[in-house]
């Protein structure tokens, strides 16, 4: 699953340092914006992308990427861009379907028990001895 880098809005933000001993470090963040619905995804990678539940995905189908670990905006930019795939791959294989198990012949007997205690417990509530 491939991503074009012109459908990516880069926004570079420069912030300095709140104080303290690093005064003079400026780092350089990064914030990625893609949008979902106008992008050239399969339709499928489309749905499974905004049904889910992710606070990176905004309701309008924009994902919203933040990355200001590294010092360059470079090194920024490609981190933000490679959790954007990572984002995108994931979501891009179908989810695998389940068969669904039988209940083993334990489990039969348990819940049977217990619906047998369950069933004799009502049955003598109000009652007086």
């Amino acid at each position: 699953m491939q991503i074009k880098e012109s459908e990516v809005e880069v926004t570079a933000i420069r912030a300095q340092g709140a104080g303290g001993q690093n005064v003079n470090k400026v780092s350089s963040a990064i914030h990625l914006r893609f949008d979902v619905t106008a992008s050239s995804l399969p339709e499928d990678v489309k749905a499974r992308l905004l049904a889910l539940s992710d606070q990176r995905i905004t309701n309008e189908g924009v994902v919203v990427i933040k990355s200001q670990e590294h010092r360059s905006q470079d090194m920024n930019r490609i981190e933000a861009f490679a959790r954007l795939l990572e984002l995108v791959q994931c979501v891009a294989k179908p989810p695998k379907k389940r068969k669904p198990t039988k209940p083993t012949y334990a489990s039969k007997l348990r819940r049977l028990d217990s619906k047998k205690k369950t069933s004799a417990i009502k049955s003598n509530r109000g009652r007086v001895l």
